[in-house]
């Protein structure tokens, strides 16, 4: 992509962070520094820190649809990121919308905050279903990939098992997170097509309490990369590098599980390996 291009379109569909560190916050930061457009649909405003979510609105799933409806219809997009949905009927009625939307879709079925507070009931992640049927691909780290697959625990082998059964039921692709595996050395993460074809990655794990919106940062930064148009494989390399640099380069803000330092990394270009 040339410096006098236009840039990918990137709709992010998720909850507000006022602290500035996970949701619609870390998404634009994201798809800022990577050179993106980035567009929100806001589904919940939050009061939240580093230490906690001390409380949710969510916005009426027709407002929800109307701000989509709002950047589809005049700017259009390249990727959607789709985050924190606030409802069940959020996530119906994104799914029965976004059905027909040509471009990439991320899913990042967020369940519980970095700090551990809940993020979406049991209905609400019945809605799950709908949209990993119409998702590219979805970014669960270990504790949501056993709630998607009802398997508990999940490790080793296991993860590679559970991720492969998600991505056969719905027809999409599975990056199976692993920050959570209990690995004091490093991170694998495993992307699994529906066909069952395995991909890792792979980094040195950061001892650090600064990790809160990794998992946010992760799935903007994919959809940016896929809003490139870059190979799917290539789009996972460049955001586990872009969010493992913006993890090396926390501010160390705030007192529990701090914000990723977005602001000091550099736009990584597509063509950059990680």
């Amino acid at each position: 992509m040339s410096e006098n291009s236009a840039p990918p379109r990137i709709l992010s569909i998720a909850g507000s962070d006022s602290s500035g560190g996970a949701g619609i916050q870390a998404d634009i930061k994201t798809i800022t520094m990577l050179g993106g457009y980035a567009m929100t649909a806001i589904t919940a405003v939050t009061a939240q820190n580093t230490r906690g979510v001390q409380g949710v609105e969510a916005l009426p799933p027709q407002f929800v649809l109307a701000q989509v409806e709002s950047c589809l219809s005049d700017i259009g997009a390249d990727a959607i990121k789709i985050g924190m949905l606030g409802s069940p009927a959020t996530a119906r009625l994104l799914a029965e919308r976004l059905d027909t939307f040509a471009g990439p879709i991320v899913f990042d079925p967020v369940m519980v905050a970095t700090s551990g507070s809940v993020l979406a009931d049991e209905d609400t992640i019945a809605g799950f279903a709908a949209l990993m049927d119409i998702a590219t691909i979805v970014t669960p780290n270990l504790p949501e990939l056993e709630v998607l697959t009802s398997r508990t625990p999940i490790a080793g082998d296991e993860v590679y098992d559970a991720a492969a059964a998600l991505a056969k039921r719905h027809g999409m692709q599975v990056l199976a997170k692993g920050g959570h595996s209990g690995d004091e050395t490093q991170v694998i993460d495993r992307a699994v097509s529906p066909n069952g074809k395995l991909a890792s990655f792979a980094h040195s794990r950061i001892e650090t309490r600064h990790t809160h919106g990794t998992g946010c940062t992760l799935s903007a930064a994919l959809a940016t990369m896929l809003g490139y148009r870059q190979p799917l494989t290539h789009a996972i390399r460049i955001a586990r590098a872009f969010t493992h640099a913006a993890i090396e380069n926390a501010p160390g803000l705030g007192t529990g599980s701090g914000p990723l330092g977005h602001q000091a990394v550099r736009k990584l270009r597509p063509s950059e390996e990680s």
